[in-house]
């Protein structure tokens, strides 16, 4: 099956899977080749793609998922690879975000209270996928 994952800035992922393990307004799915035809909400979550066998994990802060003619598209507000997630910057991120959030009593615009929470969201988020891929691919002793 063809995949294609979209974000307003760049495609993040382009080609042949084997599977993808998505959240859904309706819960988690996984959508395999000859998927029958769909269009769902997808909510902030981790993203898994089996590829070659291989899983590969993102990072989506929600959008869109659309099946047909075994083909997938995302179209996602955000999304990252978990590989790619910068944690120092993410939880730089998180704080700027805090502080800005706390700062709501003190005049900020509900349009920058807004981005600053969706910013400690997308923080949160990526600080969470990073911390469970990384603790998935510790080596065993």
């Amino acid at each position: 099956m063809y995949l294609e994952i979209i974000t307003p800035e760049k495609i993040i992922y382009k080609g042949e899977i084997d599977e993808i393990v998505v959240n859904t307004a309706d819960g988690e799915i996984a959508v395999l080749p000859h998927h029958v035809n769909l269009f769902t909400k997808v909510m902030p979550g981790e993203v898994t793609l089996k590829v070659d066998g291989k899983e590969q994990y993102l990072a989506i802060t929600g959008g869109f998922l659309e099946v047909s003619k075994n083909k997938a598209t995302i179209l996602a507000d955000y999304a990252v690879h978990a590989e790619e997630i910068d944690v120092e910057k993410a939880l730089e991120a998180q704080k700027r975000a805090e502080e800005l959030l706390k700062k709501k009593k003190e005049g900020l615009t509900e349009l920058d209270f807004a981005s600053a929470q969706g910013e400690l969201r997308r923080a949160i988020l990526e600080l969470h996928v990073a911390s469970r891929r990384r603790h998935h691919n510790r080596p065993l002793n």
